[in-house]
């Protein structure tokens, strides 16, 4: 074993048998895209990121952003959208948006493991050519009215969150005796 503190590097789990798959299509904010990578590390979900990022990833950045998660991590970098679909050819995708009125909370969502969970930029969202390609994936989380949106590491939090709430409730992921993640089938 390698990684910090003795921990396995993620790119033997999340790599290779990741719950969700996160996608960040151009990340502006660096601290959110850190929040999210922490929220990665600790539900064994496989990070991608989509240039141009708004910040840097170097080793000597993260060093100095104190992200000692962020080797074990090891994001995936995918020069485009179309990039990463070429590369990943996902399963099933779901679009995270607030440009549609289909809950995630809804019976007609439910993410099981190994599907792609894409989020848009900090100030704009996903882009409406790329929600015009994939209408039938496009989902939101409840809100208020007239609420603009939920922070980007927030959202995806509870996105991972409900996803894993949605599979033990279905019996494709279960907990240890210690409350601690423990199987997963990705279909």
């Amino acid at each position: 074993m390698s990684g910090a503190r003795g921990i396995a590097p993620l790119t033997t789990l999340a790599r290779v048998n990741p719950l969700f798959h996160i996608v960040l299509h151009e990340p502006e904010i660096p601290n959110n895209t850190g929040n999210i990578g922490r929220t990665c590390v600790a539900t064994g979900c496989a990070l991608h990121l989509i240039k141009p990022l708004g910040f840097d990833v170097s080793e000597k950045a993260c060093r100095r952003a104190g992200l000692d998660y962020w080797p074990r991590l090891a994001p995936a970098m995918h020069e485009s959208f179309d990039a990463y679909l070429q590369e990943q050819r996902p399963g099933r995708m779901w679009l995270f948006t607030t440009r549609t009125t289909r809950a995630l909370t809804s019976d007609t969502c439910t993410i099981r493991p190994g599907d792609h969970l894409i989020f848009g930029k900090e100030t704009r969202g996903l882009p409406d050519d790329l929600l015009a390609r994939f209408p039938d994936s496009l989902v939101t989380l409840p809100m208020l009215p007239n609420e603009r949106s939920l922070n980007l590491a927030t959202a995806v939090c509870a996105a991972v969150y409900l996803g894993i709430d949605q599979g033990l409730r279905d019996g494709v992921i279960t907990l240890d005796s210690q409350g601690r993640l423990a199987g997963r089938g990705v279909g």
